[in-house]
Parts: structure tokens; C-alpha cells; sequence
């Protein structure tokens, strides 16, 4: 009998990596957009920008401890995943939309990638699920 000292499987790892690749990437985003709020010549709409930084930064933080969860097999920790992936449909249907195709394409793509990652049977069993 061999014991395996990575009982993660693959599908389960590489959403784990994309998570947190995403969660750099918002995490990014929202330090450009508090660079921008520190920068900004005006207040109008100070409120509004501060919401978007804040809401920046949340998704960061949970892209972030969704993939922690994930990686230590939290099988709490699926559903809000998923939740966050399919919210990059619409997101990137309405930059195709837009005319910012080349990004909105693989955002919906991305989404729809680690939410197959997530319900793969062997993530389903690395989680508990039957």
C-alpha cells in the first residue's frame, strides 16, 4: 500500500491555483484603484470610488481564503467559488458587448474553467461529496 503525501487531486489543485492567481490579479486592480482615489484631483464621487476600492479589495481577500479553504479540502468553501466564477459571465458578456472582446472571452472562459474544475469527481471525493 502506498501512501500518497499530496491527496489533493489535480483538478482540485489547479482550481485552487486559479483562484488565487485571480484573487492577485483583483488584488492588483484594487491597489491601482487606491493609488487612483489617493491621486485624484477631485471629490465628486469620492463615495462611489471608495466603494469600488472596497469592493475591489473584498474580492481579493475572498479569491483569496476561498482558495485557502479549498487547498485544506473545506468542502464549504465550493459553492461561494462557484458563485464567484459564474459571476465572470455576465461580467465578460458585457465587456464582449462592450467591444473589449479579447478580454471578456477568456474572463467567461476562466469561469466556466474552474467551475468544471470544482464539480470534477475527483474534487467531489477530495471534498466529501459522493
Amino acid at each position: 500500500m502506498t501512501i500518497h503525501s499530496d491527496p489533493i487531486p489535480v483538478t482540485l489543485r489547479w482550481a485552487v491555483r486559479l483562484l488565487r492567481g485571480e484573487a492577485v490579479a483583483v488584488g492588483l486592480i484594487a491597489l491601482w484603484l487606491i493609488w487612483a482615489d489617493l491621486t485624484a484631483e477631485t471629490t465628486v464621487g469620492l463615495t462611489s470610488a471608495l466603494l469600488v476600492t472596497a469592493f475591489a479589495v473584498a474580492g481579493a481577500v475572498a479569491l483569496w481564503a476561498l482558495g485557502g479553504a479549498l487547498a485544506r479540502c473545506r468542502a464549504g468553501a465550493r459553492a461561494p467559488a462557484i458563485v464567484l466564477q459564474l459571476m465572470l459571465l455576465p461580467i465578460g458578456w458585457y465587456m464582449v458587448q462592450g467591444g473589449l472582446g479579447w478580454l471578456g472571452v477568456p474572463l467567461m472562459a476562466l469561469g466556466l474553467g474552474v467551475s468544471a474544475l470544482l464539480v470534477t469527481p475527483a474534487t467531489n471525493r477530495a471534498l466529501g461529496f459522493s
